[in-house]
């Protein structure tokens, strides 16, 4: 969840070159930040609670370095202070390290160390690292200890270190995410690709219990298990530096929602024959398994309606923090389809895991190339969507809702059907997305803006949009949002229904139109304001917000308008719309 960057090169200014790869990882969402140089053999360090993109060179002096980390830290263990922000540093300040992460066995391990005499001056988990490489130096080379320090760390781990007298990083992971930049003759380590994008796109991936030493010859690989070399595959990533940068937006998520002009194209444009050969898969399933988390489990919810409409096929869906409780199901003739935009969401990853245990295929949807999910699966999906820096997702939900109706076709044999369909979907929603359009919403938005709650309603695939619609409004907007299935009004919901109260209706052009419009009229009886989303208006609703008659995709559609109205909240609201508060991009902890 939190950010990590090192550089090693031939240029001067590493600090500066660690803090601007960290401020492209803000996305990631952080409470603070520091930054270790190597500094005429002394650590050099800066430490800050707060926003790195308020840092400016002046604030902080560094002298000329070869090397440095940073760290964005979303805070876990202790609160939210310099002294528990990154870097953190044995006693005499001679070893620095960087850590994203929970080390579950920490309070045994700091517990000893201190009765060992080891001086802790942080709350957190982190520290106990530094002290530990440190109790092994006195006999061991430095790559030694660090061995022998990860050897007795429970939990998950990305960790990064520098010692004063040795112009070189060690980096090691354990279910945290890390990706080496290869250079020319410069080297970045980083928790995300975009925080080196503009200085290389060839990567080598770090797996689970493997360790990389980097010094000016470049990087050396190793398994921490058997202590032996290991052979990494240059990878190119085929992003643009562009695609990671706002260009003519004020923030990210604006951006991202407007590539929905054209990124759900791209999702669409798979290759045929291996949409086909895991169509197959899954008709020769026992049991087909849907994982996600977040938005991504609202994909997959969505998706169960898909395939049950579009192949008459039942498939089943779980939270990826629930599975656990649900894996007494899978068979080894099962198939698992994981959905996460980064492919590095811990839960997630757990959930293939298991499943592979018992001799279950996976496939991955994700989009993020080289990710652990990508690597650990059977099969692999990419979204194509190019970066997304926002913690909302936008882009990459309805890019991952396209790919799952592609495959609900594919089922069927109608994949040409199926491609047509969307591709006519991507050319309404161009349409759709256009400054008028936007105005609309905005006009929405002021009429929202102070309200303290808001309620969607859907049926069928629109009540699992009704679910991430609330997601988006709570992220971005910080009102308390909740998501019905319509026909569920009388059972409970009702009662939170007073005059004016919003309720968003998500209807499509089909068997459910209905009685949509029926529940409309019900919470329209008990005071509410309703808010129409759909191709033609209605008597029952105070506002409409008109969408293409989409036909199967109407779920796809029908989010893109919530999106912006959060997005106009947040901004209304006075919130960071990119960042919200409490949450992080990439959720790589349990």
């Amino acid at each position: 969840m939190c950010g990590i960057f090192a550089y090693l090169g031939p240029q001067n200014n590493a600090s500066e070159i660690a803090i601007t790869g960290l401020k492209k990882l803000e996305y990631r969402g952080y409470d603070s930040w520091g930054v270790a140089a190597l500094d005429r053999e002394e650590i050099a360090y800066y430490k800050k609670v707060g926003k790195i993109s308020a840092y400016s060179t002046g604030d902080h002096a560094f002298n000329p370095s070869h090397l440095a980390i940073g760290h964005s830290r979303w805070a876990t263990h202790g609160g939210i202070t310099e002294a528990n922000a990154h870097p953190h540093f044995n006693s005499a300040k001679s070893i620095a390290i960087v850590h994203n992460g929970i080390i579950e066995n920490y309070a045994k391990i700091k517990a000893d160390l201190e009765t060992r005499g080891y001086h802790f001056v942080s709350e957190t988990d982190s520290e106990t690292i530094a002290h530990l490489i440190d109790s092994h130096l006195p006999t061991h080379t430095l790559e030694e200890a660090i061995k022998l320090t990860m050897s007795e760390l429970e939990g998950r781990y990305a960790i990064l270190v520098i010692k004063k007298d040795e112009q070189k990083i060690i980096a090691a992971r354990r279910g945290s995410p890390l990706i080496v930049g290869i250079g020319k003759q410069e080297f970045y380590i980083a928790s995300d690709i975009p925080a080196f994008l503009e200085h290389t796109n060839q990567v080598n991936y770090l797996d689970d219990d493997q360790m990389v030493v980097i010094d000016h010859r470049g990087p050396q690989y190793f398994d921490l298990r058997t202590n032996s070399p290991v052979e990494k595959r240059l990878i190119t990533i085929d992003w643009l530096a562009s695609t990671a940068e706002k260009g003519k937006y004020p923030h990210f998520m604006i951006k991202e929602i407007m590539e929905q002009q054209e990124t759900i194209r791209r999702a669409v444009e798979q290759d045929n024959d291996e949409i086909q050969k895991i169509a197959s898969a899954i008709e020769n399933a026992y049991g087909t398994y849907l994982v996600g988390c977040g938005t991504a489990g609202k994909v997959c919810l969505a998706a169960t309606y898909l395939f049950s409409r579009i192949a008459q096929r039942h498939v089943n869906f779980a939270v990826g923090s629930e599975f656990s409780s649900l894996q007494h199901f899978i068979k080894d003739r099962s198939l698992m389809i994981a959905v996460s935009q980064s492919g590095e969401t811990a839960d997630t990853l757990e959930a293939i895991r298991a499943a592979k245990t018992k001799g279950a295929k996976t496939l991955a949807i994700i989009n993020v190339k080289g990710s652990t999910m990508d690597r650990e699966s059977d099969f692999s999906i990419h979204l194509k969507a190019g970066p997304e820096q926002a913690v909302a997702s936008t882009k990459a939900t309805t890019s991952q809702l396209a790919i799952l109706t592609l495959l609900a076709y594919a089922c069927t044999g109608q994949l040409a059907e199926g491609k047509r369909l969307l591709l006519e979907t991507q050319s309404q929603i161009t349409d759709m997305l256009n400054p008028r359009y936007e105005d609309h919403i905005r006009s929405l938005a002021d009429l929202l803006a102070e309200v303290e709650s808001i309620y969607i309603i859907g049926k069928g695939v629109n009540y699992a949009m009704a679910l991430e619609s609330a997601i988006k409004l709570q992220e971005i907007s910080y009102i308390h949002a909740e998501g019905f299935a319509a026909g569920e009004l009388k059972h409970g919901p009702l009662a939170l229904i007073t005059t004016d109260t919003p309720v968003i209706a998500l209807i499509s052009n089909d068997e459910t139109r209905q009685d949509i419009l029926n529940n409309c009229q019900e919470v329209k009886a008990r005071g509410a304001y309703v808010i129409g989303v759909a191709s033609e208006n209605n008597p029952v609703f105070d506002f409409w917000i008109k969408v293409p008659d989409a036909g199967i995709s109407q779920g796809l559609v029908n989010i893109i308008p919530i999106q912006l109205l959060a997005y106009h909240l947040g901004l209304l609201r006075k919130n960071d719309p990119d960042m919200p508060r409490n949450l992080a991009k990439s959720v790589t902890v349990k």
